[in-house]
């Protein structure tokens, strides 16, 4: 029989995963005084050796897009801050026939914030009550009012740009002043003003202004591949330093957990984790968890968490883990305009990422589909990589000085365009634990159905729509490759996953037979665990997720606090 390590010491928390939901749950709960260990299934991360941000291609031995150009296109080049990928060696994932979900995650200290976009929006009122409004899905058992707090305290925190605008489906925060539109965002807001489309600063992690020590950003444009000055967003550069300086966080990393362990009580007593580089089992014991691994890894957790007390997975006597799965929907888009081919080269770099965007506008009317969604434009003399010209190769025959030439003046003269919308939770999509395939470290994989309903597609549909009008009265050519409503991409929509907005899976709410949380991220059956990660989501707005996970993460984690100083947990 295999020996498991156990760890001498009983902490006060143990959190599972090192991201925005876990990084933010270490920062609050080691400054109130608690002893909290964290397990991240990946390595450490050393920015200044980890993180590209200002390297060329040439600097890369592949120009950053892997061996035989296997990366080409992919979000995760080498470029990418670490370690993010579509596919893991040795932890595959499934996907139900008759169904595609893909699945990105990383493995490193800091997770996904280490990559992500870092937009920052809030969720507006009516996100919160979206069955009164309209008979569909189901309401949170919390308001915008309960939130808002814990959204002007991850803001102020983390650092955000933005302008105040008023507009009822995006809400204002606490903003920093954002850097000012770049040429190809000056021709998007006239095109929107002559459309009657909403067009606004954006809203970003971001630091316009130095904070606590961060320097203010250096307009390089790269924040894909990290920030070695800390100026963007990270859990890995903002809350957990801030946990570690208090001296009492213990950083497990290359752990891969297993199983939550319960003890006769039914509370939640010990994890069981693979640790990676030595390839044995170990177990921590604490009074309490925190369960943040993202959505998905949580519910993964959680159903291979089966006792004889919770044969169903733990925290899932409702049935609802791994049920209620939703990502973004997505569709895209883009105009070529002549105007820009014959602007002067110059310094285009800006942030990494949109000054300006388009939230949703049409809230005061009724349309074809239920919802909305907003819309994130791109464009400029960005920093060519390998593969950027792959369409311009397509469209032009021939090859030396001409079709060189023709990159040049292609360079910096198209727009794209990228609809994120609110996709309504179905029965159909959903993640169970697959009964036959196992990870390299022997512990159950996900297997994931999925499938878009009528409503996503019209809003597709829609998102195509409203980007042939923008780049149309905007003297530009629309160009799209989303064809009409047939085929497995109708209007172009994206595969389940692909946004990287998966949420949802253990959502809270007020009936223990429905849902598997309550307001405060803990556990309906477990009172001593909670889960503050995308998971506890009850619905997926067009609001990019990660600000509001900050935010239900800061504010779990005071409740689990006050509670733990009552000896409630």
């Amino acid at each position: 029989m295999a020996q498991i390590t156990r760890s001498p010491k009983p902490y006060d928390v143990c959190i599972i995963g090192s991201g925005a939901a876990g990084g933010t749950a270490a920062k609050i709960l080691t400054e109130g005084g608690l002893s909290v260990v964290m397990l991240e299934a990946g390595p450490p991360l050393d920015p200044a050796r980890d993180y590209k941000e200002h390297l060329w291609p040439y600097d890369l031995e592949h120009r950053g897009i892997g061996v035989g150009g296997k990366l080409r296109g992919e979000l995760n080049s080498e470029f990418l801050a670490p370690n993010g990928a579509w596919d893991i060696d040795g932890e595959p994932y499934v996907s139900a026939p008759g169904s595609t979900f893909r699945w990105f995650r990383s493995r490193i200290v800091g997770g996904r914030t280490n990559h992500w976009g870092r937009i920052a929006l809030r969720f507006a009122p009516v996100d919160f009550k979206s069955r009164s409004t309209d008979g569909m899905g189901d309401d949170w058992p919390i308001t915008y009012e309960e939130i808002a707090p814990y959204y002007s305290k991850a803001e102020s925190y983390i650092g955000v740009f933005g302008t105040k605008e008023n507009i009822s489906s995006a809400p204002d925060g606490v903003f920093m002043p954002p850097p000012p539109p770049r040429c190809t965002e000056v021709l998007v807001k006239k095109a929107c003003d002559k459309a009657g489309i909403l067009c606004v600063p954006s809203r970003m992690a971001i630091l316009t202004k130095p904070l606590n020590g961060r320097a203010a950003c250096h307009y390089c444009a790269q924040c894909g591949r990290g920030c070695v000055t800390a100026s963007n967003f990270s859990s890995s550069q903002v809350m957990i330093p801030s946990a570690q300086d208090t001296g009492r966080l213990t950083l497990i990393t290359n752990a891969m957990a297993r199983e939550i362990l319960v003890g006769k009580d039914g509370k939640a007593e010990a994890i069981s984790y693979i640790d990676k580089t030595t390839r044995t089992e170990k177990r921590v014991n604490a009074r309490a968890f925190v369960v943040a691994a993202s959505a998905c890894e949580s519910a993964r957790l959680l159903l291979n968490s089966r006792s004889r007390l919770f044969p169903d997975g733990l925290a899932n006597s409702s049935g609802v883990v791994g049920r209620y799965l939703t990502d973004s929907v997505g569709s895209s888009g883009a105009g070529y305009f002549p105007q820009l081919a014959k602007v002067p080269p110059h310094n285009h770099d800006g942030v990494g990422g949109m000054h300006m965007y388009i939230p949703w506008w049409k809230f005061d009317r009724k349309n074809e589909f239920l919802r909305g969604y907003h819309i994130e434009f791109y464009g400029g003399r960005f920093m060519p990589g390998a593969g950027d010209f792959d369409g311009v190769c397509e469209e032009y025959e021939g090859y030396g000085a001409p079709l060189k030439q023709k990159c040049r003046s292609s360079y910096g003269s198209y727009i794209g365009f990228e609809g994120r919308g609110e996709m309504i939770p179905n029965e159909n999509s959903y993640c169970e634990i697959d009964p036959d395939v196992v990870d390299r470290w022997g512990i159950p994989v996900l297997r994931f159905h999925w499938r878009w309903s009528d409503n996503e597609i019209r809003m597709a549909r829609d998102m195509q729509e409203t980007f042939r009008s923008i780049v149309e009265a905007g003297g530009g050519t629309f160009q799209s490759k989303a064809g009409d409503g047939s085929g497995p991409h109708p209007y172009g929509i994206t595969d389940g996953g692909v946004i990287i907005h998966e949420l949802g899976t253990a959502r809270m709410g007020t009936n223990p037979k429905t849902s598997a949380l309550n307001k405060y991220c803990q556990a309906h059956d477990v009172k001593n665990l909670f889960v503050t990660d995308a998971a506890c989501f009850v619905s997926n707005p067009d609001k990019n997720p990660t600000l509001t996970i900050l935010a239900l993460s800061w504010r779990a984690s005071e409740y689990l606090l006050e509670q733990a100083k009552k000896g409630n947990v």
